[in-house]
Formats: structure tokens, sequence, C-alpha cells
């Protein structure tokens, strides 16, 4: 699992959070976190507390849009085309790995390999201190509080989820 820290796609992440803060330390997870639930579980903290990083494209152009989406809720595409004035779609594996330099399960909110247009956070997020993200690959997150985590990003604190969830 070591060898996982030194993978690629795990060091840009690492590097670029050392940059910002060099407190903020990268867990290596015993199970994979490929899911909010997966890495809450392994964690052993509340599913609310992971950040899903979920990368929508516009159908109208070739912009991407990062939204940061609490663990226990559903981002609502509707709520998110509406803020950013655009329709979008979610972005398939293939966009998402050539967007951002990460695959799905593993994509960081920070060091894409492409700015997004707008990174919009759950405002959900807030409940917690401190969340948890992936970092850049499904086994590996860090923990950041949470208005850190705004800062880094530039993201806009928005109603971007389901009120059903």
């Amino acid at each position: 699992m070591s060898q996982l820290l030194e993978r690629k796609s795990v060091l840009k992440v690492k590097e670029y959070l050392e940059y910002i803060d060099k407190s903020i330390k990268l867990i290596v997870l015993e199970e994979c976190a490929r899911t909010a639930v997966d890495a809450a579980n392994s964690l052993k903290k509340d599913v609310g507390s992971i950040v899903k990083s979920l990368v929508f494209k516009s159908t109208e152009s070739n912009n991407y849009y990062l939204c940061l989406v609490s663990g226990d809720k559903y981002a609502d595409i509707n709520k998110i085309s509406k803020r950013i004035n655009t329709k979008i779609k979610k972005a398939n594996a293939d966009q998402c790995k050539a967007f951002t330099g990460y695959s799905i399960g593993g994509v960081s909110p920070v060091a894409h390999n492409n700015k997004p247009t707008e990174i919009l956070i759950d405002e959900n997020l807030n409940r917690f201190d401190i969340v948890y993200a992936a970092a850049g690959h499904p086994y590996v997150v860090f923990g950041i509080n949470y208005k850190k985590l705004c800062g880094i990003t530039e993201g806009i604190i928005s109603d971007i989820t389901d009120i059903n969830t």
C-alpha cells in the first residue's frame, strides 16, 4: 500500500497540499474508497464528511465544472445548471481523466491538469469541521478543515444538492 504514495497522481496532490499547508497529511486507506460510503467506513467517519468531487461538462461549450458535494447528498444537475447559467451533463470517465488528470473515485478537489471554469461547494459540507477528499487515488484521501478547503479551491459555497437527500 505504501507504493500508492509514490503514484504520479497522488504525488501531484501531495505536492500541492504541502505547498499550501505542510500540516495536511495524506491517509492511505486499507479499503478502496470509490464511493463516499466506502471512504466513510474505512475512515470511521460520517458519510456526510466525505467530499465527492464531481466533474460536469457544459453541453453548449467545452467548459468543465467541479462540484464538491457532501457524501450523503446527491448533486442536483438542474440547480447546478441554473447556478452557472448553462446546461451541463456529468463528465464521463474519459473526459474526467483527461480534464482533471484523475480517474473517477480518485478525483481530488485540487491540483487538476486543467482549471475548472468554476468550482461549486455544497453548503452541506459546512456541518463538519474536517472533511475528507480523494487525493488522486481511490485508496488515498486527505482531511482538511472545511473553511480551508473553500479557500484553497476558491470554490463558491452553493445550494447544489437534491432537496430529497
